[in-house]
């Protein structure tokens, strides 16, 4: 039974679509990211309401139970998990949405009548789709979790194993269309689409490493976005195309700017794995000298600086040291310091990880400087602080042709008068390749737990 009418349920939709627009529009800046992420959520809530108030549903009991476990199974996820996993979170969470859209357009062109030869390709495309956003998302969560390793994973015929799967996907896709225009599309058919696509999903990922992985996520919501959009034109659901797009450009746009971000065109981000003739690795058993000293020593590095610039990572975040941080500036700005904050495009492990992540400390948002903004300002730094970052400071970016982050754009650490490193140890960063910034005689390494070293350090300076 339609409690609402059709005009009531298009108005409903309508406004559910112009609440995910707004979330987009909130989203863009870390000051209205909060309020954006629930009008988003309060969107998709009263579009859930509306298709169950004004559609003829079947197996309500069943919609309700599944509605059930995924909360059960969803809202203790999203509370308890760490801000260093929050990446691995988006990309299962992201999996999850291509996968329910692949499966929703699989039955839907099984279990209703004649789909057309357009219907037919639309849900092609989503099953195609859906599936390598599924399976790829999947192999990121294990890269950034290090279930695997973060490194590419190539091998012989890697690039035409994975481009025979893919033309043998859409050669399926284009067989489905057809079936679609006369009738119901063969059930071997759809299996067989999904299950190539899963494939296609895994070659996409594995040649992908290091810092380019949160690039891969971004992209990979696009697809998301894409399966939706598909699904909606499936359905006849307006709601789900407008949400589809409204994803998919975002995702799209997203991936741009971070390919830009690392300096090097979107493919090569892909691909370049295949096309490496050389890497730069960690050296085994280095021996080479580093300049290391105590919490006192950098203290009083700090402590008697004009310019501060601090350079956060993954390494901060791990031991949840952010509020250790902003209590360490605050008592340098009372001595008279100057303390900037710069935040690398990718820092951590997707965008905007570092912000978040000091947005939880109540640092100002007017101290933290984008990389183009900051680096003019390192060239005047006393010191440059580097807490648990690697890979945004490398000068193997610019000076290493065969090493994956090469081109990538880096905070001009090594600009600064004296560097002062915080690391658990010498080990290289997500990337796997050698920091030679860390053998430089103006390097200081602070080595042990983020948290620990600021916390010693904070006790030193309030000495001074």
């Amino acid at each position: 039974m339609n409690l609402l009418s059709p005009n009531v349920s298009a108005i409903g939709y309508l406004l559910a679509a112009v609440c995910f627009i707004l979330a987009l529009k909130g989203l863009s800046s870390p000051a209205s990211a909060r309020r954006g992420n629930l009008i988003g959520a309060g969107g998709a809530v009263l579009a859930v309401l509306v298709a169950f108030l004004s559609e003829s549903l079947h197996h309500v009991p069943l919609i309700l139970l599944a509605i059930g476990v995924g909360s059960a199974v969803g809202v203790p996820a999203a509370r308890r998990v760490a801000m260093t996993q929050m990446p691995q979170l988006v990309a299962l969470f992201n999996g999850v949405g291509g996968g329910a859209a692949a499966l929703v357009a699989a039955l839907e062109l099984t279990e209703h009548g004649d789909p057309g030869a357009i219907g037919a390709a639309a849900g092609a495309f989503t099953i195609l789709v859906g599936c390598v956003s599924f399976s790829g998302s999947v192999v990121t969560f294990a890269k950034l979790q290090e279930l695997m390793t973060t490194r590419p994973v190539t091998f012989p015929g890697g690039p035409f194993l994975f481009g025979g799967s893919l033309l043998v996907g859409v050669l399926l896709g284009v067989v489905i269309a057809v079936q679609g225009s006369g009738g119901k599309p063969s059930v071997l058919l759809l299996v067989l689409l999904a299950l190539v696509a899963l494939v296609v999903g895994v070659l996409f990922v594995l040649p992908v490493g290091g810092a380019d992985v949160p690039i891969v996520i971004s992209l990979l919501n696009a697809f998301t976005g894409l399966t939706v959009a598909a699904s909606g034109y499936v359905l006849g659901n307006t709601l789900l195309l407008v949400a589809g797009t409204l994803v998919g450009a975002s995702g799209t746009i997203l991936t741009r700017l971070m390919a830009a971000a690392m300096g090097r065109p979107l493919t090569s981000t892909l691909f370049g794995a295949f096309r490496a003739s050389t890497a730069v690795a960690a050296v085994a058993g280095d021996e080479r000298p580093v300049r290391s000293g105590s919490a006192e020593d950098v203290a009083i590095l700090l402590g008697y600086a004009r310019k501060v610039v601090i350079v956060p990572g993954y390494g901060l975040a791990v031991a949840q040291a952010q509020h250790t941080l902003r209590e360490l500036a605050e008592l340098l700005e009372a001595r008279g310091v100057e303390v900037l904050y710069g935040i690398h495009p990718v820092a951590g492990r997707m965008p905007g990880h570092m912000n978040v992540l000091l947005a939880e400390a109540n640092v100002p948002y007017e101290v933290l400087k984008e990389m183009d903004e900051v680096n003019p300002q390192l060239r005047t730094a006393d010191v440059a602080l580097v807490v648990g970052a690697n890979d945004v400071v490398n000068p193997a970016a610019k000076t290493s042709p065969g090493a994956p982050i090469y081109g990538m754009p880096i905070l001009d650490v090594d600009q600064a008068q004296q560097v002062v490193f915080l690391k658990r140890s010498m080990r290289p960063g997500f990337a796997g390749i050698e920091n030679e910034l860390l053998y430089d005689p103006k390097t200081l390494m602070l080595f042990g737990d983020a948290k620990d070293s600021l916390s010693a350090v904070v006790s030193a300076v309030k000495t001074l």
